[in-house]
């Protein structure tokens, strides 16, 4: 870890994010958050909260409630003027905003204040109208401009070009301490098959991912329909409210006579466990990823990975023609291909054990360039570089 603690220690960081739940920019919030407490600094979060304050809290970070979700433009506004206030309280240095809404109130709080404004562009938002290009543009406007993979860089600079010298690209990091097979049990394996429900011989094909339609579960359920009597798809993720689309997922398996191959588990909170479960991960997003930290934590603990291929995909997964066949760390296939996605799933689960094993290895290579240290190191260093041209 690069030494920061001459310009954080003591000093309040600020980072707003909707909410605190599962998912990428959740995990990067407290991520980051760890980073900056062990720099002596005091990393304050602003959100509507969920299951993460807790580990928030341990992780040194700060919890204070606030109604960062809010798309309304009046509250929006409000929530600028409580901004600024919150801002001259704690005497914040830096305000680091994770999503577009709260962007709004924080880019407005952070110049009225004067405080340096740290954006994250962490999603392939559409921008197909100009008033969707305006609302996106928010995330274009900080002083520093962080895209979390070189695809995400490139959509930056093809609607805002203005912020092109602004742009770090700082990948998501994975624990590669928590992401690593060797501290997986086998009785821990055992008992997350169990809970599921999954018969004992059934080869699991994981798919970890709030249920919403873009992550491509439906994707998945058609492809298994190609696929060996002896193959179970287990769907991972949250509803989040979405009960009629996870009702639709049920009913696509029974149609297709999959009702007991297909398994809708909820969150799971060790993931790493459910991946060592698994004899296959995928990511089969109908839209683009702009980074996809599921197949990088697929990668880190050695198990096979077959994602679309669109998005940040070919910075995340290796495969041919980029690389040749022995450098491949997984497959990609054309997004919403059912029986492209059907072939590489069955690629990968005829692999010998010797293939298995040099997959493996070089997977885990490639997943150790994306590790949560080298993405705090990164993270730190631009509030550095804020703080020091003050």
């Amino acid at each position: 870890m690069q030494d920061f603690s001459h310009l954080l220690a003591g000093r309040t960081i600020i980072q707003i994010v909707p909410e605190l739940n599962a998912g990428g920019v959740e995990r990067t919030t407290v991520d980051v958050a760890a980073a900056l407490a062990a720099q002596g600094a005091r990393p304050l979060v602003l959100s509507e909260g969920g299951r993460m304050v807790a580990e928030l809290g341990l992780a040194g970070g700060i919890f204070r409630s606030f109604p960062a979700a809010t798309k309304n433009p009046a509250r929006i506004l409000a929530n600028a003027q409580r901004l600024m206030a919150i801002l001259r309280e704690e005497k914040a240095v830096i305000l680091h905003a994770r999503s577009r809404a709260p962007a709004w109130s924080a880019l407005m709080a952070a110049r009225a204040g004067k405080v340096p404004l740290v954006t994250t562009w962490a999603g392939a938002y559409s921008a197909q109208n100009r008033l969707k290009r305006l609302y996106n543009s928010v995330m274009a406007r900080g002083d520093a401009v962080i895209a979390n993979s070189h695809w995400t860089a490139r959509r930056i600079v093809q609607d805002h070009s203005e912020a092109a010298s602004r742009i770090a690209v700082i990948h998501r990091g994975t624990d590669l301490s928590r992401f690593d097979p060797a501290y997986v049990t086998p009785d821990q394996v055992a008992a997350c098959r169990q809970a599921w429900g999954v018969p004992s011989d059934a080869r699991i094909v994981l798919l970890a991912a709030r249920l919403t339609a873009w992550k491509g579960q439906k994707v998945l359920v058609e492809a298994l329909a190609r696929m060996p009597d002896g193959v179970v798809a287990v769907l991972a993720g949250d509803a989040q409210g979405r009960e009629a689309y996870a009702a639709e997922l049920r009913a696509q398996a029974e149609a297709l006579g999959l009702g007991d191959r297909v398994f809708l588990v909820g969150h799971v909170p060790d993931i790493q466990v459910a991946i060592a479960a698994s004899a296959v991960v995928t990511v089969p997003s109908t839209e683009p990823e702009a980074f996809g930290r599921s197949a990088v934590e697929a990668q880190a603990m050695g198990r096979p990975v077959v994602v679309s291929d669109h998005g940040a995909a070919p910075e995340t997964v290796l495969a041919p023609p980029q690389v040749a066949e022995r450098d491949r760390t997984g497959w990609r296939v054309p997004p919403g291909d059912a029986a492209a996605l059907a072939g590489a799933l069955g690629e990968a689960l005829s692999l010998t054990d010797v293939q298995r094993e040099g997959l493996a290895l070089r997977a885990r290579e490639h997943a150790a360039g994306f590790s949560l240290r080298a993405m705090t190191d990164s993270t730190l260093k631009v509030y550095a570089e804020l703080l020091t041209a003050c």
